[in-house]
């Protein structure tokens, strides 16, 4: 089944609105054309509503890095899917290692998250991966399926077309190490039986399950160029227009 390969810019807490405006002017005549693959940009919130217009009429889409599940409420410096969608963005990153490691992100949290995204029709990136400890005691595999199965409550499959995947080796997140693709390959093998089991097997054949952990331009060959590995979650190498645009044409 053909998975049109996401990759995505996560500028994390980077770019002032006119640096990200500059960005999105350099970058765009590198891409421009480029169909094979979806392009998104994840900035800052407050950086969002410039790169949505500096992207209007091009072939890339604009994201934010966190939202809030409830629709509204005294939720001091929260942004809500409603506030997303006003401003023209599409997608939204969900549970990423640095939300769950710094601001206490639960698996219940990923999932009320997940439940806003889809009902106001975002596009979801669902983040899930397993730190070192785990991986050298041999657990990244029971720690990928509880983290799935947590964010993937009460989903119902007819609603799950949207929802991405993205797999971060916590331990490979600006660190510098990056998963050979045979350990990436393997944790979306987990991952795509594990969606399944809890959805059904037409979902899990379809969904993008994307790499995040490291993916520099020397390096995205290598990884995307497998069957199982459906694009990228990109970190420090996304806040270079020359940098990120090597990748996306990979």
């Amino acid at each position: 089944m053909s998975r049109k390969p996401l990759i995505a810019a996560n500028w994390k807490m980077y770019k002032t609105p006119a640096e990200a405006k500059a960005f999105v002017d350099a970058f765009l005549p590198l891409v421009a054309g480029h169909t094979r693959d979806e392009i998104a940009l994840f900035p800052s919130v407050t950086s969002l509503a410039t790169v949505v217009e500096a992207v209007a009429g091009s072939n890339v889409l604009a994201g934010l890095q966190n939202m809030h599940y409830a629709e509204e409420g005294a939720y001091t410096g929260e942004t809500s899917a409603t506030m997303l969608k006003a401003v023209g963005a599409t997608h939204t990153l969900i549970g990423h290692s640095e939300r769950r490691q710094y601001f206490n992100e639960t698996d219940s949290i990923v999932n009320k998250k997940l439940h806003t995204a889809l009902i106001h029709g975002i596009v979801p990136i669902v983040c899930v991966g397993e730190h070192l400890h785990e991986r050298e005691a041999g657990l990244t595999g029971s720690v990928l399926l509880a983290q799935l199965k947590g964010a993937l409550a009460d989903i119902k499959p007819a609603d799950a077309s949207s929802i991405v995947i993205a797999y971060e080796p916590v331990w490979a997140i600006g660190t510098g190490k990056t998963a050979t693709p045979e350990m990436a390959i393997g944790a979306h093998m987990i991952i795509r039986a594990e969606i399944a089991n809890i959805l059904d097997s037409s979902v899990a054949r379809a969904i993008r399950i994307l790499y995040g952990g490291s993916v520099k331009p020397d390096n995205a060959t290598d990884l995307l160029d497998q069957d199982e590995i459906n694009g990228a979650l990109v970190g420090g190498a996304s806040l270079k227009p020359d940098s990120f645009a090597s990748i996306v044409k990979y």
